[in-house]
């Protein structure tokens, strides 16, 4: 297997769920990634050891997205000085927001992308996109994934102006 450019970290394996998005569009963009279970708060040694391997290896972006108090990003990126992308996991507590603020508000000199509560699938097109930077033939796959996306979007227009709202409705329940 080739080594990961990406890494997922997540606090919790309930977090996956979630972060499954975020696999799967590397996945279908063909980037390799590894993706592994660890917290800010209960394994920081392990955390450290991912991100120190991850950069021995030639990873490129890290990803982590954490619940609640949400300091895995943070922790992630005082290890490294790639570029880190955080998730806030939608919880119970506050619909997530918590997670959000704590993996938005960084100290200046360690950022952290953010992407929406629970947008795991944008963090991966993001460090997709960042990957791409130096790679033409990710940026295509990204661009051809855009059309595909702006086609499906079209046919769906044209479904809708072919028949009544009720109809639509009565199909999209299928």
């Amino acid at each position: 297997m080739e080594n990961p450019r990406v890494i997922i970290v997540m606090g919790s394996d309930s977090d996956l769920p979630q972060m499954a998005a975020a696999a799967q569009i590397l996945e279908d963009l063909q980037v390799p990634f590894g993706i592994h279970v660890s917290s800010a708060h209960r394994t920081p040694e392990k955390t450290h050891q991912i991100v120190a391997e991850g950069e021995k290896n030639g990873a490129e972006v890290f990803i982590a997205a954490a619940g609640g108090a949400a300091h895995l990003a943070g922790v992630v990126a005082s290890a490294t000085a790639l570029p880190v992308i955080g998730v806030p996991i939608a919880t119970n507590v506050m619909g997530g927001m918590d997670s959000l603020l704590s993996t938005v508000q960084m100290p200046p000199g360690i950022p952290v992308a953010t992407v929406a509560i629970g947008g795991a699938k944008n963090a991966g097109i993001l460090a997709a996109q960042i990957l791409s930077v130096k790679d033409q033939s990710l940026r295509d796959r990204i661009r051809n994934y855009r059309q595909t996306m702006a086609n499906g979007v079209k046919a769906k227009d044209e479904k809708l102006q072919s028949m009544t709202v009720k109809e639509y409705l009565e199909q999209m329940k299928k």
